[in-house]
């Protein structure tokens, strides 16, 4: 029986084990540069004995940009700077990816430069607020993206991988849940365009598929991965029915050979069975426990076979030696919502490991 202490191969790298550690915001790019700093080199260090790391988002472009103090890839300096980070995670014997994430119409005009605003499929305005540095703001309407601007943001990701690599990372991962810019053009209440990018399922899938595409062409296909979260309503997101989407969309990129899936599971575990049986390559579910933190339990999707490799979000956050942790069945430190997003070190790099 396989377990998720059991070695993996992904995209050509063997991993020691199927545990991975999922993307989690934690607002500590602090400067005008939008660059990783040495503390956030020692926390993905500390977690280097996941079987996987997958970094918090990554903006790909300026614009893409939806939260204070969140890392670029974009210019030569984060390039430098990130690298401080992948070496630091390689010195410990750890895989990391970086996930590219483009927010689209979340964020806020304050948080971008040179009077940008955030951009989307559709001039569809998200309910709600997004933090700033000037404290809460309502979601403006995004300008939607033309012809030549969507094939530019496509060319962002491509470049931005491309910076990844150059980066020392090992891969990266195309966010496309939770509402954000990729999940924005499957989504039919934030894609009313009527054009080739809209209308019908092959139109939603487009962008998606186009953005994977050119990725894959830009650093080869093992070290790209896609994370999708089908009918998360997480920003303002409304997939009623969305199997047809998803399985249109894997259909239309499972012969490009990534190096995985990551599916962020709602509470519909059907539609996770018929995603993994769709998908030809290695499986990674981020598990849906709600209102719970994501435990020990969860190991057993990949004994019973639902799962290649399972996720761990903020159980990882605050146990940097997780796994270790979860082969000797705990005890598990408590995550500190407080210190989630922004802060110092505290709630951050000074969670104790058992051999502390």
């Amino acid at each position: 029986m396989t377990t998720a202490f059991d070695p993996i191969v992904l995209g050509g790298r063997r991993l020691a084990s199927r545990i991975a550690m999922a993307p989690m915001t934690r607002s500590r790019a602090y400067g005008p540069g939008a660059e990783p700093t040495s503390l956030m080199a020692e926390y993905y260090a500390q977690r280097a004995s996941a079987g996987l790391i997958i970094t918090e988002g990554i903006q790909p472009s300026p614009v893409g940009q939806g939260y204070p103090d969140t890392p670029g890839l974009h210019t030569a300096s984060q390039v430098a700077a990130w690298r401080s980070v992948t070496d630091a995670v390689h010195a410990e014997g750890g895989v990391i990816f970086a996930q590219l994430m483009h927010t689209g119409r979340i964020g806020h005009p304050s948080l971008l430069p040179d009077g940008l605003v955030p951009v989307a499929p559709s001039a569809v305005a998200a309910k709600g607020q997004v933090f700033t540095h000037e404290g809460p703001k309502e979601y403006v309407t995004p300008k939607e993206l033309n012809e030549a601007e969507i094939r530019q943001t496509i060319a962002d990701f491509a470049t931005a991988a491309l910076h990844a690599i150059e980066a020392g990372f090992d891969g990266v991962e195309i966010h496309g849940a939770n509402g954000y810019l990729v999940h924005q053009f499957l989504a039919p209440n934030t894609n009313l365009r009527t054009d080739g990018w809209g209308g019908g399922v092959e139109g939603r899938i487009r962008f998606a598929v186009e953005v994977v595409t050119a990725i894959t062409e830009a650093i080869g296909s093992d070290r790209v991965g896609l994370r999708i979260s089908p009918g998360n309503p997480y920003n303002d997101i409304a997939e009623d029915q969305p199997g047809e989407v998803y399985e249109a969309l894997l259909e239309r990129i499972a012969s490009l050979d990534l190096a995985y899936l990551h599916l962020l599971e709602g509470p519909d575990r059907d539609l996770t069975a018929r995603l993994r049986k769709a998908w030809p390559g290695t499986f990674v579910l981020n598990p849906f426990t709600y209102p719970e933190v994501t435990g020990p339990e969860a190991l057993k999707l990949v004994e019973d076979g639902t799962t290649d490799m399972v996720a761990y979000g903020a159980l990882f956050l605050a146990n940097p030696d997780l796994p270790a942790r979860l082969a000797a069945s705990g005890p598990f430190n408590t995550p500190d919502t407080a210190t989630f997003y922004g802060g110092d070190h505290r709630g951050y790099t000074d969670y104790p490991a058992l051999s502390d």
